[in-house]
């Protein structure tokens, strides 16, 4: 199984944006030196006190001179505050300046009211569907430069590497963003830890609904990858108590408290208990939101999700309360999975 992560670029307790990109560049080498073949970094708006990845496209064009050889990529852009060739400018930016190793992830998500008037985003698309699509297939037009002769355009080009074309994903959480995916043909990221319950639905639409892409950047085949919020420890316990993180701020964005993230001792006392172990064998049908355990216990929980919805890739997203719990946290899932 190949293994990725995705950074949120989490602040630090009583440090600043600053010292969450260092966190970053660290994670990202450390990910490269160990194996892991993508680092992916995500946006979020309106919450830099808590999320310092607000701007995926200018973070990565950091990464590219901290890294050698690790797929970098965004997890994901969110097309519906921007103008697809720009966004195909910046990947193509991107791929010069890490020639073939780029990927772009491209999304869509509304962020609180006030910070979609301040990115000069209409919430109310008359087709969100067929909005996203068509955006995407257009960011990739470009990235190709695949534009029919007779598109007014075919004369615009993006800066790009001689090495190759970055690599483009659709990401969702719905079995609306895998239609997208099939119908374009394009590989797809579901995020399993955003609708753990709807992770086989929306595999089963991608599958079933595929066609071999008529875009240059597209695939023959089904190509997909999962992200889950998984956290390991030297042991199934003490993983779970460091689970209890994860566990606290789910409960605290339930209740419209978004972006926080509790230490061990507060979310513990939130929950009202340290959570128990993830079973080493779940159930059929079962998902949970957060998983835990020793290396061991991780490994056959990570292949049981990526086998129920038929992939050999996934991908690692995670809640921890310090920088150096998400280190070990790495360094022991790729220790389980068996990664040189």
């Amino acid at each position: 199984m190949d293994l990725s992560v995705v950074d949120l670029s989490p602040v630090p307790d009583d440090g600043t944006a600053r010292d969450a990109y260092a966190n970053t560049v660290e994670a990202a080498q450390q990910a490269e030196r160990l194996g892991y073949s993508r680092f992916w970094v995500a946006e979020h708006h309106g919450m830099a006190n808590s999320i310092a990845g607000t701007t995926p496209e200018v973070l990565l064009g950091h990464l590219a001179a901290e890294t050698e050889s690790i797929r970098l990529g965004s997890g994901a852009v969110l097309l519906n505050h921007y103008s697809p060739f720009k966004v195909a400018e910046q990947f193509g930016v991107l791929d010069a300046l890490a020639p073939g190793r780029i990927d772009a992830g491209l999304g869509r998500a509304n962020g609180s009211p006030a910070a979609d008037r301040a990115l000069g985003t209409d919430r109310r698309v008359q087709n969100p569907d067929k909005d996203h699509s068509e955006k995407i297939e257009a960011v990739v037009n470009h990235l190709y430069d695949d534009y029919p002769d007779e598109h007014p355009y075919s004369d615009l080009q993006i800066p790009r590497s001689e090495a190759g074309t970055p690599d483009p994903w659709v990401l969702g959480s719905s079995p609306s963003s895998a239609a997208i995916a099939a119908k374009l043909g394009l590989p797809f990221c579901f995020a399993a830890f955003i609708r753990p319950q709807l992770a086989t639905q929306s595999f089963e639409a991608y599958r079933q609904q595929f066609q071999p892409s008529a875009l240059a950047g597209g695939v023959d085949e089904p190509a997909g990858m999962i992200a889950v919020n998984a956290v390991c420890a030297e042991t199934d316990d003490e993983a779970a108590r460091l689970r209890a993180v994860a566990e606290a701020s789910y409960k605290r964005m339930q209740r419209g408290v978004v972006g926080t993230r509790p230490s061990i001792d507060e979310a513990i006392d939130e929950l009202g208990r340290v959570p128990e172990p993830t079973p080493a064998t779940l159930d059929t049908g079962e998902w949970p939101r957060a998983i835990s355990g020793s290396p061991e216990t991780l490994a056959s929980l990570l292949e049981q999700l990526a086998d129920r919805v038929g992939v050999d890739e996934m991908m690692i997203q995670h809640i921890h309360a310090t920088h150096d719990d998400a280190l070990r946290s790495h360094e022991l899932i790729a220790e389980g999975i068996g990664l040189t």
